[in-house]
């Protein structure tokens, strides 16, 4: 099968999303299907263009097998919700050239958010005679409402009728949480059109390794139990109770704080741990796929976090995947699905949001428990293995398209 699939996110670029895309696209490759991604040039989160992509307006390239098509965008790095809106309508614009381009497909795949890229699915559907599969990794704007990021009425109601209106016209949806699945029901989706493609984890990449010596001694965390957080940094993540337990735990100077990522709330998470002065907690920017398993060999303890708001019950942070494979426990802060997941694993602990004196009791009880901590990361690795690997999740995504091929 000819499969394009339509990102405005897709690796140089770093984070869970362009992870997630990556390997839907070498794993839909390997299972002996021609894949072309259309995509923006790499400006995300730094809002910088790579200087190997700059002045460009179009390229093609390729990465593993799969053929990548890269058009124009307006890059932005943090700002005003209508400097948000022009990055994603010049990449809908410009999308149309590299469709165009892309030759003759036998079904689409596109990426929302964002929830305009709908536009250039429904171009795409219509030039190549070929239906579209909207993956659906957030219920956007019902979370960016629920959250209080979006407020103006009118904007609210015309973006949840464009919702409406791309859902009618996809082939198929596809969700990454049973969350997203239920809330695609509650907007009268037949269960029957909706497919299931969660997040996974490549487990040769992330697995339990010797500490890196070298890593450990530039960053200055030798002899240091390190927590880590590795992911994005956005305002549903909630990172500031981690920073007010690294306060709580500020005396404690084996103990040690390291985020690494970025994301919109990075730049005011840096700034309370300024005014706190804390000298446990270290930012480092996003790190090449490759790399991250370096700062896992370096942690003691995993965390993810959470803010406690509705939608985060259908939530599974991608971010939980790695870390159990990696071969250290997860302290999973947070309600739902994230949640039964690490307690189902045995690799972890789960605690309530937005709770810091909770969070530091529990970060000093695994200290005083190694024993405990190797017997949760065996567990762990041994269940991402078994129902998280991405050659299986994609396996059994392509078995649920098959059931319903002669539409296509």
């Amino acid at each position: 099968m000819r499969i394009l699939l339509l990102t405005q996110y897709f690796p140089p670029e770093k984070g869970a999303a362009q992870v997630r895309l990556w390997e839907l696209a070498k794993g839909l490759h390997h299972q002996g299907h021609e894949v072309t991604v259309v995509t923006a040039f790499p400006n995300h989160p730094t809002g910088i263009i790579p200087e190997e992509y700059q002045g460009k307006r179009f390229m093609q390239e390729e990465m593993a097998g799969v053929k990548v098509l890269r058009t124009w965008i307006y890059p932005v790095k943090r700002g005003r919700f209508w400097l948000r809106l022009l990055n994603y309508f010049s990449f809908v614009f410009s999308s149309l050239y590299g469709i165009a381009r892309s030759g003759q497909h036998d079904l689409i795949i596109v990426e929302s958010p964002p929830l305009f890229i709908g536009f250039s699915a429904i171009f795409a559907s219509w030039l190549k005679k070929a239906p579209y599969i909207f993956n659906v990794s957030d219920l956007w704007p019902e979370s960016a409402v629920q959250l209080g990021l979006v407020t103006n009425k009118t904007i609210i109601r015309a973006t949840e009728w464009l919702e409406g209106y791309f859902y009618k016209k996809a082939y198929k949806l596809s969700a990454q949480t049973q969350g997203i699945v239920t809330g695609l029901k509650r907007k009268n989706v037949p269960p029957e059109d909706i497919l299931f493609l969660p997040n996974g984890v490549d487990t040769e990449l992330f697995q339990p390794r010797p500490k890196d010596r070298d890593l450990e001694e530039s960053l200055g965390l030798a002899g240091k139990t390190v927590i880590l957080y590795a992911g994005t940094m956005g305002y549903a993540h909630g990172i500031e109770t981690a920073l007010e337990t690294a306060d709580i735990l500020r005396n404690d100077e084996e103990l040690f704080f390291l985020f690494v990522g970025d994301g919109s709330e990075r730049p005011r998470l840096e700034e309370i741990a300024r005014e706190k002065k804390l000298p446990n907690v270290r930012f480092i920017d996003f790190q090449p796929l490759e790399v991250i398993p370096r700062y896992y060999s370096l942690s003691s303890i995993n965390l993810s976090t959470l803010r406690r708001y509705k939608l985060s019950e259908g939530v599974r942070p991608s971010k939980v995947f790695p870390a159990l494979a990696s071969g250290q426990p997860l302290i999973y802060v947070g309600e739902g699905e994230g949640a039964e997941i690490v307690k189902e694993s045995g690799g972890g602990v789960v605690l309530e949001p937005e709770n810091p004196e909770l969070l530091a009791r529990t970060i000093l009880e695994l200290k005083r428990d190694p024993e405990g901590c190797r017997a949760m990361a065996e567990q762990g690795r041994a269940y991402v293995i078994e129902h998280y690997s991405w050659n299986s999740l994609i396996r059994n995504w392509l078995k649920q398209l098959d059931s319903s091929k002669e539409a296509y």
